[in-house]
Order: C-alpha cells, then structure tokens, then sequence
C-alpha cells in the first residue's frame, strides 16, 4: 500500500488514552527523527520504518495508535512519550486537555499506552541545571483504562535517580495510584497530613500539573518549570525526589520513553 507523506503539525502534548495496540498501522518515515502513525485500510499489513541519515538508527514500533507525530529516540525502539525542555507550554491543564492532548512537537509532549497485550519498558531521564543526568528504567510499564483513571503500574526499578514512583519513604508509592488533574482528583488525600499542613489536592499543590499523585508521593515531572536560580526549594517543580536530595531540585529538562519488552 503507498502511503504519501505528510507534513509535521505540533499537535502532541501529554496523550492519556490515545496509544492503543493495533495491526492496521503505519509508520512513515520523513526527513526528520520524526515518525507519523497514520490509518490503513483492514487489509493493509503493518510495517516499519528506520530513521534516515540523521544519526539516529530508530524503529517506531506498531503497538501504537496516534492521533498526532510522537518522536523516536535511540536504537532499540524507544518512543519518547514525555518531554519538558523549557516553560513555553504550560502543563496546568484539566482531564480532558490532558486526554486528548497541548504542546508542541519540538517541546513537550506526552503519550502513554493502555495496550495490556504487551510488556512495555519505560525510561525516565532528567538533566540538571548545572550539566550532569540521571536516568530511572522500569520494567513491565502498565496503565489502566479510563474508568480506572489512568492507572499506573509499573515493575522492577534500575538507575541512577532513585526509585521516585515508589517514594522516598513508605505510604506514598504512585504504583497502583490513578492519574490525578485539578478537576479530577485521585489522590488519596482526605486530607493528608504534612506537618502543620492538611493537603486535600496534591494537583494544586505540586503547581497544577496532571501526574499520578500518591499522597503527592516523590515524583511529579508536569509541574511548573523552574528556570536557573529559582530551581531548588520549589514544591511545584519538575521533581523526582529521589535524586538531587534534600531539598526539592527542580530538573532543567526532562524525558520519558516507552518500549516493547
């Protein structure tokens, strides 16, 4: 089946429920590192294509369904589904914004996967102000559906920022927790307690960013971006508080990126 190509359009931003398993797609490869997944026919074979000359030898796997462009990253078919690189998009968004989409494609985007017929890795890497990186591997990623709000699961941890899903300290693992947003709260804050202070929306809190909040939990990368000399002591930034201890860093960039185990 030919395929023409199409042009890029910044339509990806943080994608709750858009990523679904299906054999009836295509990967089109352009003049980028840039991949489109777009509609075939029933009859139409899946197939895949590699990056060209742009120094990246990269496979889009077919386990996806997009709506827009998502970018793959690095050998062994990484698909980058998060990135935040500066505050020209605001992640202060509600469920539906977050469901369907914001951003540009060239800086922060978001794209998960409900498909339950796959194992799925996931890769969490974060660049400091001052030039140095950490990075965080699980295995067996998963999600709920939308009626169990996004639910995140994830399996063994590897890396070098600390194990932030599953908390600094017990009670506030994000494992097993819902996606939360300023109008969708899922929580488990009725309230909770932190020192002096009773928290009943950790949305709000962590600078209204939507993020799979335990108890507000350890680590939020949606929230307010912190430029140089305002990045450390923030509660509301791009945080993975296992790392860069104690007091709260706020990352200078951040990615997240899925694969087929």
């Amino acid at each position: 089946t030919q395929i023409k190509m199409r042009s890029l359009v910044g339509c990806c931003g943080f994608v709750l429920a858009l990523l679904f398993s299906c054999t009836e797609q295509a990967v089109v490869s352009l003049k980028t590192t840039y991949y489109k997944l777009l509609h075939l026919n029933s009859m139409s074979k899946p197939f895949r294509k590699y990056v060209d000359n742009s120094g990246f030898l990269n496979v889009c796997f077919l386990e996806f369904l997009l709506n827009c462009t998502v970018r793959c990253f690095l050998n062994g078919g990484w698909t980058v589904f998060q990135r935040r690189s500066g505050p020209a998009v605001s992640f202060v968004r509600k469920w539906t914004d977050y469901r369907y989409g914001f951003g540009a494609l060239t800086r922060e985007s978001f794209f998960l996967t409900k498909n339950k017929s796959k194992m799925w890795t996931m890769r969490v890497d974060l660049w400091t102000i001052e030039g140095g990186t950490a990075f965080a591997e699980y295995k067996n990623f998963r999600l709920g559906n939308e009626k169990a709000a996004f639910k995140l699961q994830v399996g063994k941890y590897s890396g070098t920022a600390g194990d932030a899903i599953r908390g600094v300290y017990q009670g506030i693992d994000q494992n097993g927790y819902g996606f939360s947003t300023t109008d969708r709260d899922n929580d488990g804050c009725s309230p909770c307690i932190f020192g002096d202070i009773a928290e009943n929306d950790c949305s709000f809190s962590e600078g209204g960013g939507g993020w799979w909040y335990s108890k507000c939990g350890s680590a939020n990368l949606n929230g307010d971006y912190h430029p140089t000399g305002q990045h450390i002591g923030w509660a509301s930034g791009l945080h993975w508080r296992t790392w860069r201890r104690p007091a709260p860093y706020s990352a200078k960039a951040t990615r997240m990126m899925i694969k087929s185990a």
